[in-house]
């Protein structure tokens, strides 16, 4: 370890783990620092995880995706003896950085993915807007193609012209329900 390392103080660290294995990480690396009394030095342990919505059979389902797949955030102060602790974690491969020096996480990307990870409500993605062409993914009118009608951003959902029987019949969709042609 250089003594520049030591001298930044507490910041973020990315540590690189195999991947599905973070919560393994995270909770083995929480009982590490606790039985060798490495608190002082050793922070917090964060998965960055985010909401996010899926229909499936028909259903709306909110479930939480890792932002960052096989990797794990630590608020420490790199010392020797943290470095090893962190290290020498079952299923850690290591911390992100050059050589044996881990670099640091900037603040702002930290705050970035801590705004990210607070929203309780997962936003709708909505990239429609009203005369778009759609083609319908799910639902009982899989396979159509209609045009937006209208957009509903609080409630994620739209309203679409869809020719059946020869008449244009407006039909509400989830977004998750609908593609752009």
């Amino acid at each position: 370890m250089t003594r520049q390392a030591t001298a930044q103080g507490k910041r973020w660290y990315a540590i690189h783990t195999y991947s599905g294995y973070e919560e393994n990480v995270s909770r083995n690396l929480r009982q590490r620092i606790e039985s060798m009394d490495m608190g002082d030095k050793i922070f917090s342990v964060l998965i960055p995880t985010e909401k996010k919505i899926r229909i499936k059979n028909g259903k709306r389902r909110v479930f939480e995706e890792k932002i960052f797949p096989g990797y794990v955030l630590v608020e420490m102060v790199v010392t020797d003896d943290s470095w090893y602790v962190v290290r020498n974690t079952p299923n850690v491969t290591g911390f992100i950085g050059a050589g044996t020096t881990p670099t640091p996480v900037s603040e702002e990307e930290i705050k970035s993915i801590q705004k990210r990870m607070g929203i309780e409500e997962p936003k709708y993605q909505i990239d429609v807007t009203p005369g778009t062409p759609v083609k319908i993914v799910d639902g009982p009118f899989k396979d159509f193609e209609g045009k937006v009608a209208e957009v509903d951003e609080a409630r994620g959902k739209i309203k679409a012209l869809v020719s059946l029987f020869g008449r244009e019949t407006p039909v509400e969709l989830d977004l998750l329900q609908i593609q752009k042609i």
